[in-house]
């Protein structure tokens, strides 16, 4: 990317934002841009920001970083996304550098650099054919490198050979199933005195449904196309995960970026997520997942427009549908006294707003 489209881009989306804004930068790898170029985001986001609130996050392989990076990051408040898929063994099944080496040595050393540095750090791990037997070690291995925000993204890609079938390295959905339930035992008894000593997103995502709040992952919602994807020539696409001509919204040199987003076309998108099979639609858990992402369900053919980690999701909420109905109704228990409380010292005169607000924070 330019630094034309860099400055229109920043210009572009705080201009049209609210008075909180956040950037995803991701690419490929998007640290071989180096960090000058972050370094005139900042500035560029500094000039354009006009007193709002900007997050910026970086989703990187981790290859590239060093103690200047770090220090970066962590005077900006940069969130960064590490892939790390746990082990020597399991990360360098399949993350091997372009030569054939392997990558984990490099990775995990600049891991612990990161977290000893205090920059705010979440590990994503894939999951594949192969790292799915290890569930339990890939959580005891971030645990103890001291990740306490973790993400497992489920892996799904066509056969080169066939499309019509998924490659052999993605994940099945029975296989999945009991990731997800693996995972949940070992979060659940992680517990200390009722409260999370481990986020999980999926599981943080999955709770929000089960207190009548909306979940904040794009894959549980009812509906998508809430962000944009701009493209290093300008290009704005509907998602991520569908960078193709029929999605492709504009360019943000010829057009506004906020008239894409709440174009026609963005809104046929996601819509596209809420257009399930009957099966789905009389499905007690429904609420819960809405399918999950709509990229497993209309690019999977062999399923006939199924969501692909629909046996995935039923396993799972028939192992922690009761706990997760449990945590919900004391989530909102507990809700339901602090706001009486509150109601409490308002009328009697002791209630402190700046007490509260600093309790938030």
């Amino acid at each position: 990317m330019d630094e034309q489209i860099l400055e229109n881009l920043i210009r572009q989306v705080l201009e049209q934002s609210g008075p909180e804004v956040s950037f995803g930068w991701q690419g490929g790898e998007p640290t071989l841009m180096g960090l000058d170029f972050f370094r005139k985001v900042i500035e560029l986001q500094q000039k354009y920001g006009n007193g709002k609130i900007v997050g910026n996050g970086l989703q990187t392989n981790g290859l590239l970083l060093n103690e200047e990076w770090a220090d970066f990051l962590k005077e900006y408040n940069w969130l960064v996304g590490l892939s790390l898929d746990g082990p020597q063994h399991i990360h360098d099944h399949y993350r091997l550098t372009a030569n054939g080496k392997p990558s984990w040595n490099i990775v995990s050393k600049n891991a612990r650099m990161l977290l000893e540095k205090g920059v705010a750090t979440n590990v994503l791990s894939c999951l594949t054919d192969y790292s799915a037997d290890y569930i339990e070690e890939i959580y005891n291995y971030h645990k103890e490198m001291g990740f306490d925000f973790m993400q497992f993204i489920p892996i799904v890609e066509p056969d080169r050979q066939n499309p019509r079938k998924a490659a052999d390295f993605s994940l099945s959905p029975e296989k999945y199933g009991e990731v997800l339930c693996t995972l949940w035992d070992l979060w659940i008894n992680d517990f200390k005195q009722g409260v999370p000593t481990t986020s999980i997103r999926h599981f943080d995502s999955v709770f929000h449904t089960y207190v009548g709040v909306p979940a904040p992952e794009c894959t549980l919602q009812k509906e998508c196309g809430v962000y944009t994807v701009i493209e290093h020539n300008g290009d704005v696409y509907s998602c991520d995960f569908f960078v193709e001509p029929k999605w492709k919204l504009g360019n943000i040199k010829e057009g506004k970026l906020i008239n894409m987003l709440n174009s026609k076309k963005q809104h046929q998108f996601g819509c596209m997520k809420a257009k399930l099979p009957r099966k789905c639609k009389s499905c007690s858990y429904l609420k819960h997942c809405f399918g999950g992402c709509t990229k497993d369900r209309v690019k999977d053919l062999k399923d006939n427009g199924m969501p692909r980690f629909c046996t995935s999701y039923k396993m799972f909420f028939a192992h922690a549908h009761t706990q997760l109905q449990e945590m919900g109704r004391n989530w909102i228990a507990q809700q339901m006294q602090m706001q009486k409380q509150m109601e409490t010292q308002q009328n009697d005169g002791t209630y402190n707003a700046f007490d509260d607000f600093l309790k938030k924070k």
